[in-house]
């Protein structure tokens, strides 16, 4: 009966040890600002569940990512870090930073 209980908990332990493995998030970072400036370090190319870190390192400006079911963004007077959580779908997505349509804007395509 030893035996047996030592292996279920050496099974059990092996099996908790590759739960963060396989449960792991990818992150991508965007930044906007300083300047007149909005990007992502490395961009999305697969559907699925991503943390998207923004850095806002401006006050006049704002990251805003739209694309099929995501609408997400950082408020126009505030800076600092914000974390995000999304569910990205088949399709092309867009960020721009909303006073600034015209000049601060990117997007990427998740297939």
């Amino acid at each position: 009966m030893t035996r047996i209980a030592l292996a279920a908990a050496v099974a059990a332990a092996a099996l908790v040890a590759a739960l963060p493995a396989a449960a792991a998030i990818p992150t991508f970072k965007g930044t906007v600002g300083p300047g007149f400036t909005i990007s992502m370090a490395s961009k999305p190319t697969k559907a699925g569940k991503i943390r998207l870190v923004i850095a806002d390192k401006s006050n006049i400006h704002n990251f805003h990512l739209t694309g099929p079911g995501v609408n997400i963004k950082t408020s126009v007077p505030a800076t600092g870090s914000k974390t995000f959580t999304l569910t990205l779908k088949k399709g092309t997505y867009r960020f721009v930073c909303d006073p600034h349509l015209t000049s601060m804007k990117g997007s990427f395509t998740v297939k």
